[in-house]
């Protein structure tokens, strides 16, 4: 897809830096030992209630979904390059967590409600892993959901059905109960992801 540039919203959505880390240390974050990060706002300012459908068909809300650590991705199934890259390093990330002992689902919420229906997406997210959940819903089920994690879409109007979506490329862990924990560039690796994770997890 064609690549975007950073947004002033995703611009303010996160700050990284060793300061944040140094800061973090001196908290009594529990897991400030496992941040890289830090977000405008502080790690409440993103995520929260949303309600979405499943690939079955089912309304189900982020109680549902998030009942084990997971890694929540936004993206769409007609995505050229971005989101097969991104959703592939996400299940190896938990392929490689599975072997060190934890339990982790990888989730991918579609932003192209209009294409990507609940068989879809169930079929998208089955290419990367049996463990991913693939969820869509209404323009306004996703919009909520989009607006909730702070993300970034945008259609590219084309008057067909082959336009292509800009959209933030962020991945958000998140803890059940907890929320949102820690979020990953594109630039982290699976190993990068499994390490961060993992320590999350252990904190907990």
């Amino acid at each position: 897809m064609r690549w975007i540039a950073v947004t002033a919203a995703a611009t303010a959505l996160v700050v990284v830096s060793a300061w944040a880390w140094l800061y973090t240390r001196g908290s009594d974050d529990q897991f400030a030992s496992c941040r890289a990060t830090a977000v405008a706002g502080g790690a409440g300012a993103i995520g929260g209630p949303f309600t979405l459908v499943n690939s079955a068909g089912q309304t189900v809300t982020d109680s549902d979904v998030i009942t084990k650590p997971s890694l929540v991705y936004f993206g769409y199934t007609f995505c050229p390059d971005v989101c097969p890259l991104d959703n592939a390093r996400n299940a190896e990330a938990v392929d490689i967590l599975e072997e060190q002992g934890y339990d982790v689902t990888p989730v991918f919420i579609s932003i192209d409600p209009e294409r990507d229906t609940p068989e879809v997406v169930g079929e998208y997210a089955g290419v990367f892993s049996d463990k991913m959940i693939g969820l869509t819903g209404s323009p306004e089920q996703v919009k909520a959901a989009s607006q909730a994690y702070r993300t970034y879409y945008k259609k590219n109007d084309t008057g067909n059905d082959y336009y292509l979506v800009d959209h933030s490329t962020f991945t958000y862990f998140v803890l059940p109960e907890t929320g949102f924990a820690e979020f990953f560039r594109r630039e982290a690796t699976p190993d990068d992801m499994a390490q961060t994770v993992g320590c999350f997890i252990d904190h907990m």
